[in-house]
């Protein structure tokens, strides 16, 4: 095997996802920060944090992978230099998010007056309720700083977003120590603060991304084109057929994730706030591997555009190869400090066992869901979108949302139970995707 073949593919990709990276580790930083200035406060605030947060991660990675149905169109036409239909994607996915974050306040909206009826511990639904309206007000700005985001990457310009997300999440956690402890004469609001800073960080980082689009030279010729151009059925047709799939591969894969809190929920607040603490050790792994990902796809889109097709293959595996140098580099100090990393978010001891116990199947699915964050956003790159949502129902829903309440209820494993389901699932995801890479990509290069 000719290893220059992918090794000619790893600084391309490195310089194309350290910016992502970096982005990726300001929201990972934040998350952390979030769990620990809560967890500091009180722990029934960390549970109901966790609870909470889980609800509105299934519709944030909705919303999310529907935006990533613009990468790989603005990513092709970059490639053969197509400025003027770049502004008319950009036109049409801004009306598209539009009425996606519509959906998703109304349905956030309704799920609110059932909180009380999810089989949480009573005592948290106080700490839920306002938390959970902050949350509810700031996702369409959420939806709307994705539509530019993605648009910046699939032009090349990874830096522009990465410098926003550094500067909300600065923003995130200075308001997070104004507002929930009451630093600078402010009230303290405890987890209402930090819904809060969110909200103003939210709310912060689209205006900026949005003003720079409009008022950068780097875009203008894109901008002129967006300004005139209008929303057309045909292109609202188009970004619904790639957006949506994408969106509920996202969002099964969050929902399990969400669903396992109902789950563990039901095992008391210790592991829920434990499960907390794991889900954000969890993203510290993924966020890295999802920005490889993205850089991946964005290679691929632009090969694809200029029909490279011998470079798509070798691409995909170059990010793989990088993701799992990721991955054995962050296990090893994860697994030597096992035993104090429950202490640096919660002060309780009873919590930091809990945590301990649950990072052997942490480490074990790193693997697997390197290559399934690498296939399928291979699959994305190609615009080949209809087998995720398959893949994310029969790896989610199937087999790993059933095997949470097997292993965690049935067989009474409790928290490490539920974690024991997640590497089973992201193997048979990883295993899926790859053979529909294969397959679209053998098509692609008959045509």
């Amino acid at each position: 095997m000719d290893l220059s073949r992918f090794t000619s593919q790893y600084a391309p990709l490195i310089r194309l996802g350290i910016p992502m990276v970096i982005g990726q580790i300001g929201t990972i930083i934040l998350s952390f920060a979030d769990t620990i200035m809560i967890g500091h406060h009180s722990t029934p605030e960390l549970a109901a944090a966790a609870f909470v947060s889980q609800m509105f991660m299934l519709g944030i990675l909705v919303a999310m992978g529907f935006s990533y149905g613009i990468t790989p169109l603005v990513g092709r036409n970059y490639g053969q230099g197509n400025y003027q239909q770049i502004g008319i994607v950009v036109k049409n996915s801004f009306a598209a998010n539009t009425m996606v974050a519509a959906l998703l306040v109304a349905i956030y909206a309704t799920m609110y007056f059932f909180l009380d009826k999810m089989g949480q511990p009573e005592e948290l639904i106080p700490y839920m309720r306002p938390y959970y309206i902050v949350n509810l007000i700031s996702l369409p700005f959420v939806c709307w700083f994705n539509v530019f985001k993605q648009t910046a990457d699939g032009t090349i310009d990874t830096k522009t977003p990465m410098w926003i997300l550094l500067g909300g999440n600065v923003l995130n956690i200075a308001g997070n120590w104004i507002l929930i402890y009451g630093a600078l004469g402010c009230p303290e609001l405890g987890l209402l603060g930090a819904g809060l800073a969110t909200l103003i960080s939210r709310i912060m980082m689209a205006v900026v991304m949005m003003s720079i689009f409009f008022g950068s030279r780097r875009y203008h010729h894109i901008k002129d084109t967006f300004m005139v151009s209008r929303v057309e059925k045909k292109e609202q047709i188009r970004l619904n057929a790639i957006g949506w799939p994408l969106a509920l591969q996202m969002g099964m894969e969050a929902s399990a994730w969400s669903l396992c809190s109902v789950v563990v929920g039901w095992i008391g607040a210790t592991a829920l706030a434990g499960h907390q603490i794991m889900l954000s050790i969890s993203q510290l792994f993924f966020q890295i591997y999802y920005a490889i990902s993205a850089a991946t796809s964005i290679r691929i889109s632009m090969f694809h555009g200029q029909r490279e097709y011998g470079k798509i293959s070798d691409t995909a595996w170059a990010g793989f190869h990088l993701s799992v140098m990721v991955a054995i580099l962050m296990s090893i100090p994860v697994w030597l400090l096992r035993d104090k990393i429950g202490g640096l978010f919660s002060n309780s001891a009873e919590v930091t066992s809990v945590v301990a116990s649950v990072i052997i199947p942490l480490i074990v699915y790193q693997i697997p869901d390197a290559l399934q964050s690498v296939m399928a956003n291979a699959l994305r790159g190609l615009s080949n979108v209809k087998p995720l949502a398959c893949v994310a129902f029969v790896a989610y829903f199937v087999v790993t949302l059933p095997l949470t309440y097997v292993f965690g209820i049935m067989m009474k494993g409790g928290l490490l139970g539920v974690w024991y389901s997640f590497p089973i699932g992201l193997c048979i995801a990883s295993g899926l995707y790859y053979y529909f890479f294969r397959k679209t990509l053998k098509r692609i290069e008959t045509i």
